[in-house]
């Protein structure tokens, strides 16, 4: 890869795996940043181009996966950020290191999206590997949960909450949705399930298949309900459905809520406008057209809409994103643009 002295240099842990591979596709070809270092146990020493030829104008052929090792990321001088696109459990290793060694340090897995021990230990069934960073940990989504310039642990919010806590925490902070009787349903591609030799994720069983897995209790639940929480003022329990549909990425939500006495959805819409006036990354559809994933996968965006059934006084909201881009990746470029000062789109438009 060309370098350039103006530009700030960031590396990818755990490179090979989908969000890994979509994060290269980005920072490739980001403008205001050099991609110095990719990192895989199971490929170091082989030319990144090797598994993802499509990228072969950006990146050059001697330009090759490092091992991952968490010591030797972290006395690396020359790498400013990371980005960790490691399974939960695997990442908060690298983050101890890393942040040790004062490097900014960007987390697509869930070791630090929670704010509590007890809760992480409920939902991921282990103690926390790396309890003294949980509260160092800014959670972030950046239309709603922005980060801080000086933040040097972001957890990266995760693909379905993203799909949730869109539509939903600006209506909780407003106070126009019951916290009873909340149900979401998501539908997830199968490239949700990251890559691993399992064969309930693989594309052939899926094909012609949609069915409901980890319910009644998603290990994602814990962050929804968490964050919306937060954003009602009050604890409170939702019915979530996750199911895998056949379709390699993307994730559709469909979220059925009581509306709260005096609420419409003309009010509704007036907090989705006011929230999202600026943000390009939200777009809001008009009520009666419900959102597609066809039309968000490959960009960073969430397409939100709502309607209200009169019969039964619930509102129904649908979202759709790219689970590898607005769910992962492009997500966590997003806020790596935020936290150097770059302009939010820069290398997402």
């Amino acid at each position: 890869m060309e370098s350039s002295e103006k530009k700030i240099k960031v590396g990818i842990t755990g490179a090979s795996g989908h969000s890994g591979v979509e994060l290269v596709k980005i920072l490739s070809a980001h403008p205001m940043v050099e991609l110095a270092k990719v990192t895989s146990r199971s490929l170091a020493g082989q030319a990144v181009v090797d598994s993802m030829p499509g990228l072969a104008h950006l990146l050059g052929a001697d330009f090759k996966f490092s091992a991952s090792d968490p010591k030797a990321q972290a006395e690396d001088a020359d790498i400013d950020a990371w980005f960790l696109a490691l399974p939960h459990g695997v990442a908060a290793e690298y983050a101890k290191e890393l942040i040790a060694a004062g490097k900014t340090v960007i987390d697509l897995s869930a070791d630090f999206r929670l704010g509590s021990l007890e809760r992480y230990k409920e939902f991921y069934k282990a103690d926390h590997p790396a309890p003294e960073l949980l509260r160092m940990g800014r959670y972030v989504i950046p239309e709603i949960l922005p980060p801080q310039r000086g933040d040097k642990l972001i957890a990266c919010a995760g693909c379905y909450p993203t799909s949730i806590q869109i539509p939903l925490t600006p209506l909780y902070r407003a106070g126009l949705l019951s916290t009873e009787h909340v149900v979401i349903d998501s539908y997830s591609g199968v490239s949700g399930g990251g890559k691993k030799a399992d064969l309930f994720y693989a594309y052939c069983e899926r094909n012609e298949s949609a069915r409901g897995y980890g319910m009644p209790k998603h290990r994602h639940l814990s962050e929804i309900e968490e964050q919306l929480g937060i954003a009602a003022g009050r604890e409170f329990f939702v019915q979530f459905n996750p199911h895998l549909a056949p379709m390699t990425r993307g994730i559709s939500t469909t979220i059925t809520v009581p509306a709260v006495a005096g609420a419409s959805i003309e009010k509704l819409y007036d907090v989705w406008n006011k929230e999202y006036a600026l943000r390009r990354f939200v777009r809001i559809l008009p009520s009666g057209v419900f959102a597609d994933t066809l039309l968000v996968n490959g960009t960073n965006r969430c397409d939100i809409s709502a309607v209200h059934d009169s019969r039964t006084g619930n509102f129904v909201i649908t979202s759709a994103i790219d689970n590898l881009v607005k769910g992962a990746s492009g997500q966590a470029v997003q806020i790596m643009n935020i936290l150097l000062g770059f302009d939010e789109a820069c290398g997402l438009l």
